[in-house]
């Protein structure tokens, strides 16, 4: 199993009955999604994909979402 890259992006991960699997998509990326036979393994999936989406937007010249951090670490 490769390495998690752990890009700054929300991932949202739920269970889709009709496909019986986990899906993990990436709001703030369209289209960027993924999915995996485990939470973790579709977490690890969404990963590669992010990094391709990010890699093809640079080729083709669309404009790269800066992460939000939605959320505050004390």
């Amino acid at each position: 199993m490769p390495a998690i890259v752990s890009h700054k992006y929300e991932i949202n991960v739920f269970w889709s009955e009709q496909d019986s699997t986990f899906v993990a998509k990436v709001p703030e990326l369209p289209g960027c999604m993924a999915d995996g036979a485990t939470y973790v393994e579709a977490v690890v999936n969404v990963e590669v994909i992010i990094a391709e989406w990010i890699e093809t937007a640079k080729e083709i010249g669309r404009s790269i979402p800066v992460p939000q951090q939605k959320f505050a670490v004390a």
